[in-house]
């Protein structure tokens, strides 16, 4: 590879190239790979945002039954749920153990949310800790909002991603025949989970238009499910305090919180990434999927709910948060500078988790034989 300097534009030839590629140095900052447009992604976002657009206005203007909206939202959460105490609570971070009842309803709420496959979700989602902020994490926040919150899935991934997401252990996955039975037929089974089945149930029970239902109760439902969730990977890596960890991008944030059903405290999150409540529970007001895990482990469903001490939060508070803990009496600025955690594990079963976290941390509501 050549680099030639062109005033103020920087010209990178390969060897093998006839003509050089112009990068301009705002580029060169941004990114030190080829992008490539991942264009089916690019044009199904277009088409969902704009039908989501004509469904929000057969909402506001009254052209949609009252029981059909109500149906949308509630077939959101639902699906929410298999993602916040399925994908990734309980298969990306193994911080509790499920039995099969409650994992087979996870994963079909999961395949309902349309977020590919549990396998492949989890696998991003414990490379996106390992390697946090990263050109190996799917979507590194460094590169801006925009990538972080969506743009990372309109191009191809960085290497990096394909050759550190490699190293990643998988096995447990692997022998979880629910999990692998949903990768099988995911392609099959989510069509109709996501998209046929929420627009025909309005048709049946309250002939709904087909239309309508459609554009309401498929597209803008599914819409907005990943906005929710992409706020996870974008604005709680910018806005919000960092109680526990003021070196790492991650915040906590109230909003995010509310809207992505407990995955805002995201700050606490990637500190102990194995804490089943994924945050610092106070009341379930903003963590109801702690409260469906918590629900499960009273009936048997769910158990060995990892969480942290308190001795661990207020130690870890002390000697790396932003002050903002109340627990911390301290005033220092928060550093607008991030750094890798200095615990970059993905979950429980992590080997590179130290062995003091786990004699110190609790586990709850512990599988009697």
């Amino acid at each position: 590879m050549e680099i030639i300097m062109a005033g103020s534009k920087i010209l990178v030839k390969n060897v093998d190239d006839e003509d050089p590629r112009i990068v301009s140095p705002s580029q060169r900052k941004n990114r030190d790979y080829e992008w490539h447009i991942v264009w089916r992604n690019v044009l199904a976002f277009i088409y969902l945002h704009v039908a989501a657009a004509y469904g929000f206005y057969l909402m506001f203007t009254g052209k949609v039954n009252i029981f059909t909206i109500l149906f949308a939202f509630s077939f959101a959460a639902m699906s929410a749920m298999g993602v916040t105490a399925g994908a990734h609570r309980l298969w990306a971070h193994r911080a509790y153990k499920a039995r099969w009842p409650l994992r087979l309803y996870l994963a079909v709420m999961q395949t309902m949310a349309f977020q590919n496959h549990i396998y492949e979700w989890v696998r991003d989602h414990r490379v996106h800790h390992k390697f946090t902020e990263t050109d190996a994490d799917p979507h590194n926040a460094r590169r801006g909002f925009f990538f972080s919150h969506m743009g990372w899935l309109m191009v191809r991934k960085h290497k990096d991603v394909f050759e550190k997401g490699a190293t990643v252990d998988m096995s447990d996955l692997e022998k979880d025949p629910i999990v692998m039975f949903q990768k099988k037929t995911y392609l099959v089974v989510m069509p109709l989970l996501c998209f046929l089945i929420p627009s025909y149930i309005p048709i049946w029970l309250w002939n709904e238009d087909p239309w309508s239902s459609w554009y309401v109760a498929s597209i803008t439902r599914y819409t907005l499910t990943l906005h929710f969730t992409w706020l996870v990977n974008s604005a709680a890596h910018i806005w919000g305090t960092r109680p526990y960890d003021k070196n790492i991008g991650a915040t906590d944030n109230v909003a995010v919180a509310i809207g992505a059903f407990g995955e805002g405290w995201h700050n606490y999150h990637h500190v102990f990434p194995w804490d089943y409540k994924a945050a610092e529970l106070g009341n379930y007001r903003t963590n109801l999927s702690t409260a469906l895990i918590d629900i499960a482990a009273k009936y048997g469903l769910a158990y060995d709910l990892k969480t942290v001490s308190k001795e661990m939060i207020q130690q870890r508070a002390s000697r790396t948060g932003d002050g903002s803990h109340p627990w911390v009496q301290q005033t220092e600025d928060c550093s607008d500078e991030h750094h890798h955690p200095e615990n970059p594990v993905w979950g429980w079963d992590d080997t590179d988790m130290p062995e003091e976290d786990k004699q110190l941390a609790k586990i709850v509501h512990r599988k009697t034989e």
